[in-house]
């Protein structure tokens, strides 16, 4: 085999680990990675804004307002405004939001980063910059990407 196709199945492996745990996220808990991500976002910073938590996880205002609009539907989040100030909306997980991010599995990434912090900092480097020239080699540098790991989109649908 060739050392090429050696690589291309490690990433079909990757790629499919993420939507097999991304599938099993949405069996479980009815909800998508990103979703959850927002969840346990607002879970550490209660009534946190939306500009705030588009800054914790790297996305952009829009795509968390869309996030927040399909959990507000499933009745998993609420929305205030300030008293002190009508322009400010802080987000709070209702007792249904509360009840489910407890009992809903472990984001993938999560994982991740545990494994990935208790590498050497040389195998840190090494695995960043060869995922980085991988990302280079498939024409994907200008691509928009968060640190969510999680096939299905985090476009608004």
């Amino acid at each position: 085999m060739h050392k090429h196709d050696e690589l291309l199945i490690a990433l079909r492996k990757v790629i499919r680990a993420i939507d097999l745990h991304s599938k099993q996220l949405e069996r479980t808990a009815g909800l998508t990675g990103p979703q959850l991500m927002i969840m346990r976002s607002i879970s550490r910073f209660d009534g946190a804004m939306v500009r705030e938590l588009a800054d914790v996880n790297n996305l952009s205002p829009a795509t968390v307002t869309s996030i927040l609009d399909r959990l507000e539907i499933k009745g998993l989040i609420s929305r205030e405004r300030s008293s002190q100030d009508r322009r400010r909306v802080g987000v709070m997980l209702t007792e249904a939001g509360k009840a489910l991010l407890a009992k809903a599995p472990q984001p993938l990434q999560e994982h991740f980063t545990r494994c990935f912090d208790e590498l050497k900092d040389w195998e840190q480097s090494q695995l960043v910059s060869a995922m980085q020239r991988l990302a280079d080699m498939m024409n994907a540098q200008d691509l928009d990407a968060s640190p969510i790991l999680d096939v299905q989109g985090l476009n608004p649908d």
